[in-house]
């Protein structure tokens, strides 16, 4: 080999140590600047969470007393919503709907529930079980439930919308016989009250009568006196008590301009089940009276 050609491999063999130290040299140098880089965006990122938990500890809270007092006129609107839109309880005061709801001096009334729902989507039918408010004439024996004061009368209104207090207006219980168009009567020889010309169930009916029927004006089949017929206005209705001989029922104001009759607006909902006594809970029956 000459003396040119060993320089010439020196110099290839010094060519190539120089750039195996060159690669990881700046591999390092990458690595470093992204670790770099890596450290300030974590510091970054701690920076922030810091401002918000710190922002998050400077927002103030409401007090006590007033998330109370929100949380009290939150359940209020609901069960104000619930008592005018879906149902809501009533007290049964006396026996006119014997045997199929109790209310007498020795027992414990029943409470009832009366839902508005299925109103909304369907007509009330023969047989139904409804509460409503008693035209004019059936307000006779009507006490107001609301104080003299004009002050807390005004208060026990707002109440009443959200159960607290008991409507100003003279609710009744009785069940549908006739509905509007039909024609309800019973006389002497009918087998129970006829629609119709036709009897109507009576199987849910208070069974003997709780008071003696004078038969030279009455039958038990009808209940009392002899009475009708009457047309049913439309969009009406004729409510008899299960308990016929003490029951205060359409029959009672046949003298008014609508013949005991009950408008449609003035149903408050359909008696479906007893919640109380619990020894009497259940649902009400309505069976399809006109068969």
């Amino acid at each position: 080999m000459t003396s040119e050609e060993k320089r010439t491999g020196d110099d290839l063999a010094k060519s190539r140590r120089l750039r195996d130290e060159a690669v990881p040299e700046s591999v390092a140098k990458t690595e470093a600047a992204t670790a770099a880089a890596a450290g300030e965006e974590t510091q970054a990122t701690r920076g922030s969470e810091a401002a918000d938990s710190d922002a998050a500890e400077e927002k103030p809270r409401m007090p006590a007393w007033a998330e109370t007092i929100l949380t009290v006129l939150v359940v209020l609107v609901v069960v104000g919503l619930f008592q005018n839109f879906v149902g809501r309880q009533y007290v049964i005061p006396s026996a006119s709907m014997e045997p199929t709801l109790h209310g007498c001096p020795e027992c414990t009334d029943d409470r009832i529930f009366v839902e508005k729902v299925s109103y909304y989507f369907s007509e009330p039918q023969p047989g139904d079980v409804v509460v409503f408010e008693g035209t004019p004439s059936w307000d006779g024996m009507y006490q107001s439930p609301r104080s003299d004061n004009a002050v807390f009368a005004r208060i026990q209104d707002g109440l009443s919308l959200v159960g607290l207090a008991a409507p100003d207006e003279n609710t009744l219980v009785k069940r549908i016989i006739a509905t509007g168009g039909q024609t309800v009567s019973c006389q002497e020889d009918d087998t129970a009250v006829m629609v119709d010309g036709q009897p109507i169930d009576q199987s849910y009916v208070q069974s003997p009568s709780q008071y003696a029927v004078d038969e030279s004006i009455g039958s038990e089949a009808c209940g009392g006196p002899y009475f009708g017929p009457v047309e049913v206005p439309e969009n009406s209705y004729f409510m008899m008590g299960d308990n016929r001989t003490n029951s205060a029922d359409s029959r009672a104001h046949m003298f008014d301009d609508r013949q005991g009759t009950i408008p449609a607006e003035n149903i408050r909902g359909k008696a479906k089940f007893v919640f109380y006594p619990f020894n009497r809970f259940g649902g009400i029956d309505d069976p399809d009276i006109q068969q």
